[in-house]
């Protein structure tokens, strides 16, 4: 009676799986599938101009499985909103997360900032809505925005109507470089999950 009772609430739950390995989650998939239990339908990942590791590997894993993208840290911690590398705001002062997630790339993530700089310029709109028009052109379905005032939002929200070209894409991309992994955790048992 257990089991026919969660095996019906999990057939009416939506999951949603947050920064793992490619491997891990395609596990956890098959895990789901091989049971009957409703599969994760949305990833919660870490994803934006200047960090795109998932695309190897845990990107191609979600698309496989019809999963939706709804990356946290579209906006890099505020990075990809305004030129240079600190904004003077206390959360850049003082957030130690964002600085372990950055840092350690800033000289290369300067060149990538200056592009949406450029960009935004010469499109006429705000750096927040190039980076979120980029990742709406990446197949992300809903950016985690962090806003803290109304011009957040809003630039939010334009970035839904600005339609970025081939071109203008592989502008924004070209000057990335490889990262280090951060967010996902190596597996802990024997399992691989």
């Amino acid at each position: 009676m257990k089991r026919i009772i969660l095996t019906a609430i999990l057939a009416l739950a939506a999951l949603s799986a947050s920064a793992m390995y490619g491997y891990q989650f395609h596990n956890m998939q098959i895990c789901a599938e091989r049971n009957g239990w409703t599969m994760f339908s949305t990833m919660q990942n870490h994803y934006n101009l200047m960090y795109r590791e998932d695309e190897r590997e845990l990107i191609p894993v979600c698309e496989q499985y019809g999963v939706s993208l709804i990356p946290y840290s579209p906006l890099a911690g505020g990075h990809l909103t305004h030129r240079g590398w600190e904004s003077g705001t206390a959360r850049s002062n003082t957030d130690k997360t964002i600085r372990k997630k950055y840092d350690a790339s800033k000289e290369n993530d300067l060149e990538i900032i200056e592009r949406v700089a450029v960009l935004a310029e010469r499109l006429g709109v705000t750096m927040t809505e190039v980076a979120l028009a980029w990742t709406l052109a990446k197949g992300v379905a809903a950016p985690i925005v962090g806003a803290t005032k109304v011009p957040h939002f809003d630039a939010a929200v334009k970035a839904v109507d600005l339609t970025l070209s081939r071109e203008d894409i592989a502008f924004l991309e070209a000057p990335y470089k490889a990262h280090e992994i951060v967010g996902a955790l190596a597996r802990t048992d024997s399992n691989g999950i």
